[in-house]
């Protein structure tokens, strides 16, 4: 593909993005585009700051869709109890949307997930491990919230359900405190 203007290369983007509902890729845009890799996250970040609701996520850019119903569960879990946590919200029929602590300097830090099914579940766990990364909870000893999003409320339910069976739900009473 030729190389496009900056502005008909960010509608080139938008539209790409705008037709899947799969994450895509800086380096794939920059192939697609003929660009680089840096000239898609600057360019993104200009379709952000525009306020285009776009979310980089572990696997690559996704527009911002919101159907169904979402739900915010307040978690904690060791590092090690990360997969089962991720396992049993897609499994319930959920989506994870995203990862939220509390920082003591930052205040609220959020990272975009947006897993659907347990291949991203295995995907981002494969990116964690290929990375040495360490979950955000790790900054406020396991204790975080999840966005959740599903399409019918029972798959919500099913997700707090399956959590708290693992003994990840904090409700009152079950956080680091009462352990």
């Amino acid at each position: 593909m030729d190389a496009l203007d900056g502005q008909a290369r960010r509608e080139a983007i938008l539209a790409r993005l705008g037709g899947t509902h799969t994450p895509v890729s800086a380096a794939a845009l920059a192939r697609e585009l003929g660009v680089s890799r840096q000239i898609i996250v600057g360019d993104v970040a200009l379709l952000r700051a525009g306020g285009h609701p776009i979310s980089a996520t572990p696997r690559g850019y996704l527009t911002e869709r919101a159907p169904g119903t979402a739900r915010t569960l307040a978690c904690v879990h060791p590092p090690e109890g990360m997969g089962a946590e991720l396992y049993a919200i897609v499994d319930a029929g959920c989506e994870v949307v995203d990862v939220i602590v509390e920082h003591p300097l930052y205040g609220q830090l959020t990272g975009a997930l947006r897993l659907r099914s347990r291949y991203d579940v295995g995907q981002f766990l494969e990116q964690v491990a290929a990375n040495e990364a360490r979950p955000l909870s790790d900054l406020t000893d396991g204790i975080h919230l999840h966005t959740i999003r599903a399409f019918e409320p029972a798959a919500l339910d099913r997700a707090a359900q399956a959590l708290r069976a693992l003994g990840y739900l904090l409700e009152e009473g079950t956080g680091p405190e009462a352990r």
